[in-house]
């Protein structure tokens, strides 16, 4: 059985699976579904019809993740949008908000007062950092790192798979550091790294490494004057 403490406030017709703990002044959206494990701490806030702990389903040209007893851990303060999946083995830190419609894979760290915006995805194994910024409908692919400051644009793509899946290959997401700025609709490919404080134009290109504090447009990307 879940307790519930009575400062909870919940919605019509929540599910709330066994297992399930919940802090004090917990606000829980209408249609929303808790499941099996997860973890919620105070003063977290839920919108309407998410689904939150899910377990991830794979076939066999997919890769496995190891789930046994792994919870979804939702740390307080945060607020939860409307229409939002978040999966199992996830920590999501202090004071975080996450928007409407945005799925967030398993095995994701977010830091705490990071953003993600509304119909953003975070793909599995991705570790954000602390007072990040991902805007509307931006994607961060599987196995990508941003630390702290990182400001992503509505729109950027990533991606993780070298030869897009014609031959293996060690999957590898972007590494890039703190204070990067990515602009609306840039794209990243594999396995690159973005150094510090770099600032990447709207709809570039970035096909490899990126040294600090410069600035970059253009299909493919490169440094201009700043």
């Amino acid at each position: 059985m879940s307790v519930i403490p009575e400062t909870v406030k919940l919605g019509s017709h929540v599910v709330i699976e066994k297992g399930v703990t919940i802090g004090e002044n917990v606000v829980i959206g209408h249609h929303t579904t808790i499941l099996q494990g997860t973890k919620i701490a105070d003063d977290v806030v839920i919108g309407n019809s998410c689904v939150l702990g899910i377990k991830p389903a794979v076939n066999k040209r997919m890769r496995k993740i190891s789930q046994e007893n792994v919870s979804l851990i939702i740390q307080s303060g945060t607020r939860i949008g409307n229409l939002t999946s978040v999966y199992s083995g996830t920590h999501i830190d202090k004071n975080v908000f996450i928007g409407d419609h945005a799925s967030i894979r398993e095995n994701v760290l977010i830091g705490e007062g990071t953003v993600v915006g509304r119909a953003a995805i975070v793909e599995l194994n991705s570790k954000i950092g602390k007072n990040c910024t991902i805007q509307t409908l931006a994607y961060v692919t599987g196995d990508t790192t941003l630390e702290d400051d990182v400001f992503i644009g509505p729109c950027v793509s990533m991606s993780n798979d070298k030869y897009m899946g014609t031959k293996p290959y060690s999957l590898k997401g972007a590494y890039i550091e703190k204070g990067v700025k990515i602009g609306n609709n840039a794209s990243l490919l594999p396995g690159i790294k973005i150094g510090r404080n770099t600032i990447v134009g709207a709809g570039s290109v970035v096909t490899k490494d990126l040294e600090e504090n410069i600035t970059v447009v253009g299909v493919p990307a490169r440094k201009i004057n700043s």
